[in-house]
């Protein structure tokens, strides 16, 4: 297994709204982790910048290449100054701690004492991870609630037909007359018909969600 490298990679980030706000620019970001790498003696390392991106998900160049450097090895440490430098989202955020522990680097987040080279730095993302965790099951359970109140109504769920109804009708009927989903899609084919998506080619996988939408359609009906 290739030795992961000792260097450190140090991400900054301000948006376009931030760059002129006092305590947020990209300088007072890399002076406090620069002070941070004197306490702990990091010698080497890579300070990356996101300028004019905001957190809201993480694509964004600098990240990116912060994070194909850990992948690969080439560094073992990613440290921000501030938590929403790196992400506003905490479900983002422990998706990354996950992806790090199966990578095997590490974080450091300095003004929320995440920092997964300690014990007392990694009990603090388990406790992020934890509240992630509960966040995840609040919003399972909310999006369940909604769908199940959709249906109750008869509303339709699922992406909107786009296919035209004689054609949906035809798949049904050869299916009911024992065709194979692999003839039908092969006759669908032969005579040029577009799937519903605008697509040339039908598999028997596109007709087998056909007559799974009309068999949901004749349930709600």
């Amino acid at each position: 297994m290739k030795k992961r490298a000792s260097r450190v990679i140090a991400y900054t980030r301000v948006s376009t709204e931030e760059q002129a706000v006092s305590g947020l620019g990209l300088a007072d970001q890399r002076a406090v982790i620069a002070a941070e790498a004197v306490r702990r003696g990091w010698d080497d390392i890579e300070y990356l910048s996101d300028e004019g991106f905001s957190a809201k998900n993480l694509a964004r160049p600098a990240i990116g290449t912060a994070l194909d450097q850990l992948r690969k090895g080439e560094a073992s440490i990613l440290v921000v100054s501030k938590l929403d430098r790196l992400s506003r989202s905490l479900l983002d955020f422990c998706t990354l701690m996950e992806s790090a522990n199966k990578q095997g680097w590490q974080i450091v987040v300095l003004d929320l004492a995440v920092d997964t080279t300690t014990p007392s730095g990694q009990l603090m993302a388990n406790v992020m991870s934890a509240f992630a965790q509960y966040e995840r099951q609040l919003i399972g359970a909310r999006t369940s609630a909604a769908l199940q109140q959709l249906k109750a109504q008869g509303k339709r769920l699922g992406r909107p037909v786009a296919l035209p109804m004689q054609i949906r009708q035809r798949i049904v009927a050869e299916r009911e007359s024992g065709m194979t989903l692999a003839a039908i899609a092969n006759r669908l084919n032969g005579d040029r018909i577009a799937t519903a998506r605008g697509g040339a080619s039908w598999y028997p996988s596109t007709v087998k969600a056909v007559l799974a939408s009309a068999e949901l359609d004749a349930t709600a009906a």
